[in-house]
């Protein structure tokens, strides 16, 4: 019995040259997405440096209504 990876390794060779460097080219790009935890981390460093600007006044915050009203007249 044929493994799934022996499967899709079979019909990517079917495939012409320009939709084998298709696959190549987004599998590839699949191996530098970052991990789960990564991407948790990395969204932890940006609340951290943006609840710091807020604290030093370097930026203001929008009241939650504003916030809400736009995204209402977004969806309108």
């Amino acid at each position: 019995m044929e493994s799934k990876l022996d499967e899709v390794i079979s019909a990517a060779l079917d495939l012409n040259i320009e939709e084998r460097a298709q696959v190549v080219a987004k599998l590839l790009l699949s191996l530098d997405e970052p991990s789960e935890s990564e991407v948790e981390r990395q969204w932890i460093e940006e609340a951290q440096r943006r609840l710091s600007e807020f604290r030093e006044g370097r930026v203001q915050g929008t009241p939650a209504e504003d916030v809400f009203r736009r995204a209402m007249d977004d969806i309108s």
